[in-house]
């Protein structure tokens, strides 16, 4: 009999990780890529002897790639290792913070340096743990939207509390309401950034972010952050997988409203099974023509973005790790310049990523790589061009002056990243870096299912559909995509 066909457009991290679990289901899997390399956002770049990652810089839920190496029954060769500290934090009032993943060092540190007693700290860990537990066995590993998730009386329990987790109150108002310390709601705020939302807008239940990092602890892939994309793609070929790059899908195409393949520039694929690994709303826009974009989509807000700089530097800063966060004074003032008034921010957030610190030979001796990023509106401006100037200048002035240092004159190599550049290089629409926002009560909840409606046999995963953006959901959205597509039979 012949072997079921399914075709992937995309080659980011979930229609990667799809391609080995459709593999491993028996289909006769291939994954079409426009650019020249695998991984979408989550590339590297190399420049004078400086490696960075160019995209998503730290790791959680590693067990998720565990699983594809076991699905697959191949010898794990992925490895990693947990940070001792996860991030390290600077405060604009001068104070510092290291996030240890040690809860016991955590909540020392907590304690000694923004004056947050341990109980109070726990209390809200313990709360955070709660809405893990509720949210997660539904959320992260179900689809949301077919009547079977809800036949489970299990399930039908969880929904029904989700109304009393904090979906009635914004994340800010909660945090600071626990913990009537400027500094640490600032800290459990930034984890709306995790999905590029606004934690001034964001229900409290977004919260939850925070949970694998402080539980679970944050890792460090010990050949860097894209090994998780070559890993993936030796393991897809392993199983059989076939990637063809250099090849932009041009087209889905149809036969009587079911998905029988994909016109691209070089050739014509056929298959049983089509699914995008695309933007929903360019996958709507570009490779549905014939197709109007639901509402939905199309009026859903977009998540934030981010201008990118990737620093070599000729120095290396032992009070520095391999996380850091420089706060900006004002962080109210901070996003609603961002999300309410489509600016630049005057004094932004800084995060710094010094992979060099574990990975020493990504940068020259005596040397670090810094990839230095601000969080953005992708709607804000065109002009990044001409923006990039004084972002830049901004941005070097916040750094010396917290670190005491002129750093402009140990910049010795030098790439950066727009929101256009990403729109252009990934197709995240308006380089969105996780889909759409979560900033309503219930729009995590009803992002665009993994099964996209009206057609036969056309599915969609990655950060813009369900469960959202950010290498862990885009690995269980491969996951549950997978879980919605058949078995092929034999």
């Amino acid at each position: 009999m012949t072997q079921s066909k399914a075709i992937i457009i995309g080659a980011g991290v979930a229609g990667i990780a799809l391609s080995i679990r459709l593999a491993n289901k028996g289909y006769d899997v291939c994954v079409i890529e426009q650019n020249s390399t695998p991984g979408g956002k989550l590339a590297e770049i190399n420049n004078n002897g400086f490696r960075f990652d160019a995209g998503p810089s730290l790791l959680t839920m590693p067990y998720l790639m565990d699983d594809l190496f076991a699905l697959s029954k191949v010898k794990n060769t992925f490895q990693y290792k947990k940070l001792a500290v996860a991030c390290k934090y600077f405060f604009a009032d001068g104070k510092t913070l290291l996030a240890y993943s040690d809860a016991d060092k955590r909540a020392k540190e907590f304690e000694q340096q923004l004056n947050l007693p341990p109980k109070i700290l726990n209390n809200y860990l313990q709360k955070v743990k709660h809405l893990w537990n509720i949210t997660t066995p539904i959320f992260l590993h179900k689809s949301l939207h077919q009547w079977q998730t809800y036949l489970s009386f299990d399930t039908l329990k969880r929904a029904l509390m989700l109304p009393f987790i904090g979906i009635q109150q914004r994340m800010s108002a909660m945090n600071i309401a626990h913990f009537k310390n400027n500094n640490a709601a600032q800290y459990f705020n930034r984890f709306a950034t995790y999905n590029g939302s606004n934690p001034y807008q964001a229900p409290a239940t977004l919260n939850v972010i925070s949970y694998p990092e402080h539980f679970e602890g944050a890792f460090y892939p010990t050949e860097g952050m894209f090994s998780i994309t070559t890993q993936m793609v030796e393991l897809a070929k392993k199983v059989g997988v076939i990637f063809h790059f250099n090849n932009p899908a041009q087209e889905i195409l149809f036969e009587n409203n079911r998905a029988v393949g994909v016109q691209c520039k070089n050739d014509t694929f056929l298959g049983d099974t089509v699914i995008s690994n695309c933007d929903i709303y360019n996958t709507y826009k570009n490779l549905l023509p014939n197709h109007p974009m639901p509402d939905s989509i199309k009026k859903q807000e977009r998540s934030s973005s981010a201008f990118i700089f990737y620093w070599g530097i000729s120095k290396t800063f032992d009070h520095l790790d391999v996380h850091n966060i420089l706060f900006s004074s004002d962080y109210r003032k901070e996003f609603e310049q961002i999300w309410d008034k489509q600016q630049i921010p005057d004094e932004p957030t800084i995060y710094i990523n010094i992979s060099s610190k574990y990975k020493e030979d990504d940068a020259p001796k005596g040397c670090e790589n810094w990839f230095v990023m601000v969080n953005v509106n992708g709607v804000s401006t065109t002009d990044w061009e001409d923006k990039k100037p004084l972002l830049r200048k901004t941005i070097i002035e916040i750094i010396s002056k917290r670190l005491g240092e002129n750093i402009e004159p140990l910049i010795v190599s030098e790439n950066s990243l727009s929101p256009i550049q990403i729109e252009q290089n990934t197709g995240s629409y308006l380089g969105s870096l996780y889909g759409a926002a979560s900033n309503k009560k219930l729009s995590a909840f009803f992002r665009q299912s993994n099964k996209i409606r009206g057609f036969k046999n056309l599915y969609c995963c990655g950060g813009s559909v369900h469960p959202g953006g950010g290498i862990p959901l885009c690995l269980l959205s491969a996951k549950i995509t997978a879980s919605l597509i058949p078995n092929t039979k034999h």
